[in-house]
């Protein structure tokens, strides 16, 4: 089978290999669509700290395919189903699995495409407890997108808004434009997208936006204090800050950006003041997933929204370059086998 290997930051490889047969436990799926991210961009520059990535890896932490074979102890009806699968390979014993938190698991960070073989190839084995199976006939191609969708219903679980709140998401970008999705699902008087690329209103809207704003705009009246629940997706400089500027007193405000380099600090004082209450998200755990799928299989979140692009698997050097263009017209984009 093709697969993409990164040997070590800045050298990507193609290279033939053998598929590994299903041990016990575990299942092997024929990879549909696989999803490429900032987080796969990181392991390429070397930039990802180095308790979170082990070199030489294959790629590929959101993914879609077909259950070929399953091993010893694995429910043979399995064989043939169209599954999505998280990524975070938790103990299940310690304190935080046992409490649902399985994404804070206290054992080593062990993670499908960063630690472990991902689906940037034509196979992919993983442990058969983390599949999601999906219904007969479901996109494929859309559901390569429920990793980011799971990321992005965990931090709409912790807004946890109730029907007529106003509510604004900072930044249009893929988990941005999902948790418009999840949230409009609820009912919000507002939904307002912030984003400073020109060109995001039509795709915002589509995905639930009552309205698009700059972070310019965002940053005056008569934003500022507004809203009962804010969700931050842009990981950017000064994005956090926003988020905690948009609030209104006694606000919940989610944060899930990673900015690289951020000289814009959260003044205590203003959270102390206002009551802020501010939740934190990295990855997804079991319940989000849940959350995320149930939402795609009834047909009120659309993950093939935000798709721009979908790649042959070899053309990985292309979806990279696409990636660190970052125009208006490149949300998801997706490598094929």
């Amino acid at each position: 089978m093709t697969t993409v290997w990164i040997d070590s930051p800045g050298h990507l490889a193609l290279r033939a290999s053998t598929p590994a047969a299903p041990g016990p436990g575990e299942a092997l799926v024929r990879v549909a669509w696989a999803g490429i991210c900032g987080s796969d961009r990181e392991i390429l520059r070397g930039t990802r700290p180095a308790s979170y990535v082990t070199y030489p890896v294959v790629p590929g932490h959101e993914w879609s395919g077909t259950v070929t074979a399953v091993g010893p102890g694995v429910d043979g009806a399995l064989v043939g189903r169209a599954v999505v699968g998280e990524g975070f390979r938790a103990c299940r014993m310690c304190g935080p699995c046992w409490q649902g938190d399985t994404n804070l698991c206290d054992g080593p960070y062990d993670e499908t495409g960063f630690t472990r073989a991902g689906a940037w190839a034509d196979e992919l084995v993983v442990p058969a407890a983390l599949l999601h199976p999906l219904p007969d006939g479901t996109d494929l191609r859309a559901a390569a997108v429920l990793e980011p969708a799971a990321c992005s219903a965990a931090a709409c679980l912790r807004a946890a808004p109730v029907p007529g709140t106003r509510i604004a998401v900072v930044g249009a970008g893929t988990l941005g434009l999902l948790a418009l999705q999840l949230l409009a699902a609820g009912g919000p008087d507002e939904l307002i997208a912030i984003d400073p690329r020109s060109g995001r209103d039509e795709l915002a809207t589509a995905c639930g936006a009552t309205a698009t704003i700059s972070p310019l705009q965002a940053g005056a009246q008569p934003w500022r204090g507004r809203f009962d629940a804010v969700v931050e997706t842009a990981g950017a400089p000064g994005s956090a800050l926003l988020a905690t500027t948009l609030a209104r007193r006694g606000a919940t405000v989610v944060l899930t950006g990673l900015a690289a380099r951020d000289d814009s600090p959260l003044p205590p004082i203003d959270l102390v003041t206002n009551q802020l209450t501010v939740h934190t998200v990295f990855g997804a755990p079991s319940r989000a997933w849940t959350h995320a799928v149930r939402a795609f299989t009834s047909g009120m979140l659309r993950p093939d929204l935000v798709i721009s692009h979908d790649l042959p698997l070899r053309d990985v050097d292309r979806a990279f370059e696409l990636l660190d263009g970052g125009g208006p017209g490149v949300t998801k984009i997706l490598l094929s086998p």
